[in-house]
């Protein structure tokens, strides 16, 4: 008994250690972070974008969709959301997981869109036009520099865009400035449309002003350095000027998947799920103590210790935590109390046959272990492909969810089943309370351990 005090005490450290982590729920002793809920247990927004790279080199893509990320991550961190998430899926996909934020339709769009404003000129009859409105048919407005044609977009505007008012008017007033080439290319064009309207264009629709009609100022002056545009709101002008700064995207995005969960549906499934664990545990508890008495209340013990382990792990990797990773949790939780039952029906075989109680524990570990490696090995696996299913995917981040905290769950069981459990039986070797049979077999009787 005396062997196996150091097991016991390790259990004993471990076993408070992880208790410090996950205890307050709030926070923890130690770590100091609480357990990460995904979208659809605190609410928020999941959105999966493809991007178009038709017109892309197959050598350039990740480097591409690498900038993609980049940028949208930029545009998000304004909107003052705690902890987004923005990663690569698959070879064409941004995933965007925005927890506790509800966006309108405009900024979804805008956080995907390719913020590149081209500045246009009235087409003239006969003239082919990229867009048209009420106001005429539109050309990108271009210039000739150094031998090159070029069109007069945001791509030469300076990173330094801001928001002022005018003084007389109060209008809101988007202020940009422009590089050395954009200078160039501005000066010319403002030079021949001096005293026409200029249009200008965002994606395929003219941007508006708060009046809902598109922005097209009469070009006044020659302009070579720095603009204003006008008309725009206060919020509109704000989240352009704060896209311009972060960067445009260098390919097109569509928005293919999106679910939206609200944070009091989330709250609920917490509850409910809180409720469903702890009600599972404790019939798991009662089973296992009634059904193989002794044995079984010690491994309700590791059980404990197993829960605690698993919730520490997941604070501090940190593992996100959706509803379909609360019920790969549970259902690791049975797998665990799996293994203890092959140990424990093993042990009542060579307790049948009699062999003492402590060559029975020594012969029920051993022999159950091949079945317990071999279950849980082809788990594993399974749990792979899951995760690498659910990377494929636009709606695979439940599937990923699951697979992880399963994961987790089946390593741990198998330490908490082989370790925790054996310590707890092998201390009970020697002791009177291994002289009883009735303590760990239907069978009546006392026998020397």
């Amino acid at each position: 008994m005396k062997k196996y005090r150091f097991g016991l005490i390790t259990i004993l450290v471990l076993f408070i250690l992880s208790a410090l982590v996950v205890l307050p729920v709030g926070k923890g002793v130690i770590g100091g972070r609480a357990i990460e809920l995904g979208l659809d247990l605190q609410g928020g927004l999941h959105l999966v974008y493809e991007a178009d790279l038709s017109g892309v080199a197959e050598a350039d893509r990740d480097s591409i969709l690498n900038g993609v990320v980049d940028v949208i991550s930029n545009r998000v961190n304004p909107l003052g959301v705690s902890e987004p998430n923005i990663e690569k899926q698959g070879d064409n996909r941004v995933v965007v997981q925005l927890p506790g934020t509800a966006l309108t339709d405009a900024q979804k769009q805008r956080i995907g869109s390719t913020a590149l404003l081209v500045f246009a000129e009235l087409a003239a009859e006969g003239e082919e036009a990229r867009w048209e409105n009420e106001l005429g048919r539109w050309k990108p407005a271009t210039a000739e520099i150094d031998g090159a044609v070029k069109e007069l977009d945001s791509s030469y505007f300076k990173d330094n865009t801001f928001l002022t008012s005018d003084q007389t008017t109060g209008r809101i007033e988007l202020r940009f400035e422009w590089n050395e080439e954009g200078a160039k290319i501005s000066e010319a064009v403002t030079t021949r449309i001096l005293g026409k309207r200029m249009g200008i264009f965002e994606g395929d629709t003219a941007l508006l002003g708060d009046n809902g009609q598109p922005i097209a100022p009469v070009v006044e002056g020659i302009i070579s350095t720095s603009g204003v545009i006008t008309g725009l709101s206060f919020n509109e002008a704000e989240i352009l000027s704060r896209q311009l700064n972060a960067g445009r995207l260098p390919v097109p995005l569509e928005i293919i998947y999106e679910n939206t969960v609200s944070p009091v549906l989330g709250a609920d499934f917490v509850d409910r799920s809180v409720l469903a664990g702890a009600v599972g545990v404790i019939l798991v508890m009662i089973f296992m103590t009634a059904f193989y008495r002794l044995p079984g209340f010690l491994s309700s013990l590791a059980l404990m210790v197993y829960i605690a382990i698993v919730l520490a792990i997941y604070k501090l990797v940190p593992v996100t935590l959706t509803l379909a990773g609360i019920g790969g949790f549970i259902l690791s939780i049975g797998m665990a109390v799996d293994a203890n039952v092959l140990i424990f029906e093993r042990m009542k075989e060579e307790l049948r046959a009699r062999r003492t109680v402590g060559a029975a524990i020594e012969a029920g570990f051993s022999r159950a272990w091949t079945a317990i490696w071999d279950s849980n090995v082809t788990t594993l696996i399974v749990c792979a492909i899951l995760v690498w299913v659910g990377g494929s995917v636009a709606a695979g981040a439940p599937v990923q969810g699951f697979a992880l905290t399963l994961g987790v769950g089946v390593l741990s069981s198998m330490f908490t089943a082989m370790f925790v459990t054996r310590t707890f039986l092998r201390m009970l070797i020697g002791s009177q309370t291994a002289r009883k049979l009735s303590l760990f077999t239907t069978e009546a009787g006392d026998q020397n351990a």
